[in-house]
């Protein structure tokens, strides 16, 4: 391979590869390295996660568009999943944090935002779809445009925990009342379980943050509970859909 390939192929090694490992992997031949597997490992889930994020939760939009109905997404629950999703990003945009550790929260935050929308334009509050968006516009610029100390963004991550256990818990409690997920879609439920399992393992790996780590045990722990339900009431789902 001469200079100018290598040189490409090591630019583009790098979106995954630390220098090091690069250099380890690729002109020692030393494959090794418990710490730069890791490294790498915690690299290429974060790069796969925020591609996927790009598209985790269109399942679920298509899907109440397609019925032009949001019947069994509970609003109150989505609205915490959000304002959870927001804090999640401010703390991590004040904190410098790399990109690839947060960045598909970020992707998945709007989609969620336009879940919010949808449903209330559905419901026939189309006026308040609109301003819905503007407060989650008006909220993210106050967190993360320099108006809000750090001290204030790191005591609202200590309580992201209980915000996005709430939040889950609340759609459960839908899901149990109904007796059916409604239009919750069986891809997006298992996408995000998929996802907040790998972020424990690339937040400890990019951050080492104790707050981050415990916020994704705890919203893997959840999305677990609501996939148990999707599961558990996949007959029932079907049955009400065809009624």
């Amino acid at each position: 391979m001469n200079s100018t390939a290598f040189n490409i192929f090591r630019q583009v090694g790098l979106l995954v590869f630390t220098p090091q490992c690069f250099d380890n992997y690729f002109i020692d031949f030393n494959f090794y390295d418990v710490p730069c597997f890791k490294s790498t490992l915690s690299q290429g889930l974060s790069l796969g996660l925020i591609l996927g994020s790009i598209l985790v939760k269109v399942p679920q939009i298509l899907k109440i568009l397609q019925n032009k109905s949001g019947e069994g997404i509970n609003l109150y629950s989505v609205t915490l999943d959000l304002t959870a999703m927001v804090i999640h990003i401010s703390y991590n945009f004040i904190n410098k944090f790399p990109f690839s550790s947060w960045g598909d929260t970020f992707f998945v935050a709007i989609q969620t935002a336009a879940i919010a929308f949808l449903v209330l334009w559905y419901n026939g509050a189309k006026s308040q779809s609109f301003l819905y968006i503007l407060v989650v516009l008006g909220v993210c610029y106050v967190l993360m445009g320099g108006l809000t100390p750090i001290s204030v963004l790191w005591s609202l991550t200590s309580v992201n925990i209980f915000i996005v256990v709430a939040g889950k818990l609340l759609q459960a409690w839908t899901n149990y009342n109904n007796g059916h997920t409604g239009q919750l879609s069986a891809a997006t439920l298992i996408l995000l379980l998929a996802g907040s399992l790998a972020r424990i393992f690339t937040s400890i790996q990019q951050t080492g943050d104790t707050l981050v780590i415990l916020t994704f045990i705890a919203s893997t722990a959840v999305n677990a509970l609501l996939v148990y339900q999707l599961v558990y009431y996949w007959d029932k789902t079907v049955k009400t859909k065809s009624d």
